[in-house]
């Protein structure tokens, strides 16, 4: 489980297929002590399990292993050598709850149709795929390449808007974003029961 804060952008130093797997090594600003064999980590909204570690200039570097299925139903397929990815460690009992609950499973890949500065922040349009758009609704939460963010408004035509204030754009991967981008898209826990709740077809995610 995580919360959707980002606490470390990561840069992909190696990506290669072994046996049916990808595996991705990450570097990192975590020191190697607080990253643990088996541990799960949130690379850009996908949850992974470290399976080896090691040193690094700044912190650590780990390795995470992604199956064909994750790769064909996020943007991992497209990373390569030196490509950024947002990370968060996972939530431990008793941290503090500063975004909303992240699963780490994607729901489904979104387009950035426009990024357009609104003062010092910025308004990102954000077009899901059709068969999950009306789970983001105004002031709902959402998980946008891992980043938690407050719906500013759901559109009528199925794309959705997010305002990101100045530190999260600097702190995480969003600041890169163009038109045309792809991104992991998670829709909030609530929408997701309710619509189980009231016999809508929920998205099976990752």
């Amino acid at each position: 489980m995580f919360t959707g804060l980002v606490t470390d952008v990561g840069t992909i130093r190696r990506a290669e297929h072994r046996n049916g797997l990808t595996r991705f090594e990450v570097e990192s600003g975590y020191p190697l002590a607080g990253v643990a064999m088996g541990a799960s980590i949130l690379h850009s909204g996908v949850c992974l399990t470290v399976v080896d570690k090691g040193e690094a200039p700044r912190g650590a570097w780990f390795a995470v292993e992604a199956v064909p299925e994750t790769l064909a139903k996020t943007v991992l397929g497209s990373w390569k050598e030196g490509a950024r990815v947002n990370l968060e460690q996972s939530l431990k009992l008793g941290d503090e709850l500063g975004g909303h609950f992240v699963f780490g499973h994607v729901d489904g890949v979104g387009e950035i149709v426009s990024v357009e500065p609104e003062g010092q922040s910025f308004r990102v349009t954000i077009r899901p795929p059709a068969a999950i758009a009306r789970y983001f609704a105004t002031k709902g939460s959402a998980a946008i390449d891992g980043v938690s963010l407050t719906v500013a408004a759901a559109l009528p035509n199925g794309d959705f808007q997010v305002a990101i204030i100045p530190h999260t754009w600097e702190v995480t991967t969003l600041s890169t974003l163009k038109a045309g981008d792809k991104v992991n898209l998670e829709i909030d826990m609530l929408a997701r029961y309710v619509a189980r709740m009231i016999g809508a077809d929920a998205p099976e995610g990752k």
